[in-house]
């Protein structure tokens, strides 16, 4: 069995430290854009292993919602901020379910 060093372990920084060197701490400009992007990221490969399993093309899918190709492409790779009501169609497209759920932060 491997014995971890104390010490070593005492020095480790937490995810959230990564992530406020890196970005910035919580609610800062840099920190707010970075999640956006990766939730942006998140559900675009969402979508595209949806999309996959279906055996869907993106011609495919933009048919569906009645978009362009590209289109499709920019929100699988996460590059395109998306509007709500967009969201909905290419769930609904892939067979998705939303459920959303409003609660108080």
């Amino acid at each position: 069995m491997i014995k971890l060093n104390p010490d070593k372990l005492a020095n480790l920084k937490t995810s959230d430290q990564l992530f406020d060197e890196k970005y910035g701490v919580k609610e800062t400009p840099t920190r707010v854009a970075f999640e956006a992007d990766s939730a942006a990221w998140y559900f675009g490969e969402l979508m595209r292993e949806r999309r996959k399993e279906l055996k869907m093309t993106q011609a495919d899918l933009a048919e569906r919602v009645n978009a362009k190709r590209t289109y499709i492409s920019r929100v699988e790779r996460g590059e395109s901020d998306i509007q709500m009501s967009s969201f909905f169609k290419l769930a609904s497209a892939l067979d998705i379910k939303i459920r959303p759920e409003f609660c108080p932060v």
